[in-house]
């Protein structure tokens, strides 16, 4: 590990003031935990959580209320997941201090760890959002574009060859952490998140694993290959 990925410790031995990682840390939670869905649900009067797979997340706003809802979801999950990756570790937080010792790669990864975790167990819906995929993708999109590109063809080769989304977000999820280990000098707060978004991102999507062992996940069917022709007779 580099000198600078070191983070609990000051150069004295001591333990150092973790302020400014904690307290940023808290607010991308807080920032993840306004879910695009519930939000733009609180306009329509509608709580998608009830409809559909019960999912917070875009494929069900798309499947349950139209283009339009799923955009706007969209764009605020995958927008929050920049902000708190790009913007909010240069952040300066009145009363507190930019810790020198905290590297700033850390800081950014803590901070876009902190607005998925949100995204799932948002503090303000009752701790049930959605899966976090597209906050992920927020994040990935500040913290190093080329692995959200690998992600984005991971995604669209899963759901072509399976036709489930649920199935190819997971899918795309660990193929980051793989990715990084073929790329020249990753740095270890990169890695060690994607390996944790990745795990997090499994676990999100548990209900859906069930659902297509059970053979009641439904399909994409305009992206899936294989799907089913009907007779031309």
């Amino acid at each position: 590990m580099a000198a600078n990925d070191k983070i609990g410790f000051r150069k004295t031995g001591e333990p150092q003031d973790l302020l400014e990682l904690g307290f940023k840390t808290l607010i991308g939670y807080l920032l993840g935990s306004l879910v695009g869905a519930l939000v733009v649900g609180r306009f329509r009067g509608v709580d998608i959580r009830e409809l559909g797979s019960g999912n917070a997340g875009g494929t069900n706003a798309l499947r349950t209320q139209g283009f339009g809802f799923a955009a706007a979801t969209v764009v605020i999950d995958i927008g929050k997941g920049w902000l708190a990756a790009a913007w909010l570790p240069q952040f300066a937080l009145p009363g507190v201090a930019a810790d020198p010792v905290i590297a700033r790669d850390w800081l950014a990864s803590c901070c876009a760890a902190g607005a998925v975790a949100g995204h799932v167990w948002p503090l303000y819906y009752g701790f049930r959002g959605g899966k976090g995929g597209a906050t992920l993708a927020g994040t990935l999109l500040a913290l190093a574009p080329v692995l959200l590109a690998i992600a984005v063809a991971a995604w669209l080769a899963a759901v072509m060859l399976f036709g489930f989304v649920g199935l190819a977000t997971t899918l795309a999820s660990v193929v980051v952490p793989i990715a990084t280990l073929f790329m020249p000098h990753v740095p270890g707060a990169l890695f060690a998140y994607a390996v944790a978004m990745a795990i997090l991102v499994a676990f999100a999507h548990r209900g859906n694993f069930s659902r297509i062992r059970a053979g009641t996940e439904p399909r994409v069917q305009r992206l899936w290959l294989f799907r089913p022709r009907k007779s031309s007779r």
